[in-house]
């Protein structure tokens, strides 16, 4: 599977979460099409097909994450 570059995927988390920020405060928002294609490029990226998927891929392809990372899990 063809990934994206480590260094392209902090940027696109970043973004994605900035403007999730920024579309719930103002509700509905002027940037939603604009989160609309950071989520399409994090799937693209990450190979995925969904967004939440995709933020899990990314986050154990970033640099300084392990391979048994399990900080993405849900803990009880």
């Amino acid at each position: 599977m063809l990934m994206a570059h480590p260094a392209v995927l902090p940027g696109l988390v970043d973004r994605y979460w900035a403007l999730s920020v920024l579309d719930a405060a103002e509700g509905v928002s002027p940037v939603r099409r604009e989160i609309r294609d950071v989520e399409r490029a994090l799937c693209v990226a990450t190979g995925t097909g969904d967004v939440h998927a995709a933020l899990m891929a990314a986050r154990h392809h970033l640099p300084g994450t392990g391979v048994l990372d399990d900080s993405v899990l849900q803990r009880r």
